[in-house]
């Protein structure tokens, strides 16, 4: 399986923060500074909805919100973040890494900034790059969501094929998250699956149905994992589920062609 084909909901916790500003010592969120000045506010306020549209998927419209919070702020260094972003959404990977870079030397040590970037990194195939930004961001205590660095630092780990520090990242970022980290809970069954511990396997997808709707992955993952113990009752289960939900997935037809290896 490969790493980044369940990876889309990550990409959006990756990117989609409130992005956060150095103030050269305590590396603390933007968010909880106040403004100090009236082009910083314009630009705080045009960056916001920039994020708000890159959510969206609005991605020309964001781009213009973050040119204006660029152009009222030459300074705010989550302006050329979020302009860094949208590039990469567009695959721009040339001006993304520039604006990346720019909003760094801006606020260097950054948590959110340094997350971005190591992310941008991980899917330019350079992992072991990103390795020391995303450490930044889990290592600031003033950071709000350093699960989501711990998961971007495991699915890079994964890219390596390093499986131990896969599962201690992704094992650290679902302990933080809970049971919500559904890229944690796949992932790791993913890894106990290749390792053969299967009744761990079985828990983790267990409980990531709990939390979401299962995708064509999950269920051909789980149905693997019951083929495995044995369980062909639970196997015919989860192969019933691929044919009513998922015809046409490429899991559905590994189960018609009986590729189960």
């Amino acid at each position: 399986m490969k790493v980044w084909s369940v990876c889309l909901l990550l990409v959006l916790a990756a990117c989609s923060g409130t992005p956060t500003v150095s103030d050269g010592s305590s590396n603390q969120a933007v968010s909880q500074q106040a403004s100090t000045s009236d082009a910083q506010r314009r630009a705080k306020v045009h960056t916001e909805l920039a994020s708000g549209y890159l959510q969206l998927g609005r991605l020309g419209v964001a781009q213009d919100e973050a040119r204006i919070a660029i152009e009222a702020d030459p300074g705010y260094a989550p302006g050329y973040n979020l302009m860094g972003l949208i590039h990469m959404n567009l695959h721009e990977n040339a001006p993304a890494e520039e604006h990346f870079l720019k909003a760094l030397r801006l606020a260097p040590g950054d948590p959110e900034i340094s997350n971005n970037y190591g992310w941008f990194l991980c899917q330019t195939d350079r992992e072991k790059q990103s390795i020391p930004h995303f450490m930044t961001a889990i290592k600031n205590p003033l950071y709000g969501t350093p699960s989501k660095s711990m998961t971007a630092l495991g699915l890079c780990y994964l890219k390596l094929k390093d499986d131990r520090l896969a599962e201690e990242y992704l094992s650290k970022a679902l302990r933080a998250d809970g049971s919500s980290n559904v890229q944690a809970l796949y992932w790791l069954s993913d890894i106990y699956y290749r390792n053969r511990r299967y009744n761990e396997a079985r828990r983790s997808l267990g409980d990531l149905h709990k939390v979401m709707e299962p995708t064509s992955q999950s269920v051909w993952l789980a149905l693997l994992v019951e083929r495995k113990i044995g369980d062909r009752e639970g196997e015919a289960r989860f192969a019933s589920q691929l044919r009513r939900k998922f015809q046409g997935a490429p899991e559905h037809q590994k189960l018609i062609q009986g590729q189960y290896e």
